[in-house]
């Protein structure tokens, strides 16, 4: 057993040399599994590849061979878990596409998982590179899923086509996001009704016209 001189923090590192000879997708996951250890004992900021080589028994050399560095790692290792993904509903409304979206999310915001979402998400103000790889993987993940969702309602007759393009097709999980990230979790059952019948189905169930469509009729009545 040896200590780590570069994070004198990190737990004692055993001679992985000793230990059976692993490679390809089982040293990966063993790396992924306490990569997200790490992340849920001490957080993202003090988290280092020092400490996961250490939990994983193997070398920091193994880690960089596969990701440049610590924001790489965490990410794959969220994604492994499944920590962003969500499956959209299918109720025969938008109304229920939207709540039961919602509490999905909710619910996994409550569970062990969202003191980790949340952390990394305080993180993004921090870092900018983990920032733009935040946006670049999982930002998408919830306008996908509404983009599903309002797809449907599209065919169903229940809002207009350009809605799925507009700012207004991610609002209700952005607040629900900033909820959860101003007054953490749970997220009451009844703010997330709130947000989908006081702001989210008014804006688009009957929008107002887009912009350019009124400047459109501003420029014929003239």
């Amino acid at each position: 057993m040896s200590t780590n001189t570069d994070d004198p923090t990190a737990p004692p590192v055993a001679d992985h040399r000793k230990g059976p000879r692993r490679r390809g997708e089982e040293l990966e996951n063993a790396i992924l599994g306490a990569a997200l250890d790490e992340l849920a004992e001490v957080g993202y900021t003090a988290l280092t590849m020092e400490r996961v080589a250490a939990r994983a028994r193997t070398s920091k050399a193994a880690l960089y061979r596969r990701w440049t560095g610590r924001a790489e790692l965490v990410l794959d290792a969220c994604r492994m878990r499944g920590l962003a993904e969500v499956s959209p509903p299918d109720t025969g409304t938008l109304r229920g596409d939207m709540i039961a979206l919602l509490r999905q999310m909710s619910a996994k915001m409550a569970s062990p998982i969202g003191g980790m979402l949340r952390g990394l998400l305080t993180e993004m103000t921090r870092d900018p590179e983990f920032a733009r790889l935040i946006r670049e993987r999982f930002h998408s993940v919830g306008p996908v899923v509404c983009r599903t969702i309002l797809q449907r309602a599209v065919e169903r007759g229940e809002v207009e086509e350009w809605v799925l393009d507009s700012r207004r097709s991610a609002v209700a999980t952005d607040l629900l996001r900033n909820e959860f990230l101003l007054f953490g979790a749970p997220v009451e059952d009844e703010t997330v009704i709130e947000i989908i019948d006081d702001v989210y189905l008014p804006l688009v169930l009957a929008p107002a016209p887009r912009s350019g469509a009124r400047a459109r009729r501003s420029g014929e009545e003239g």
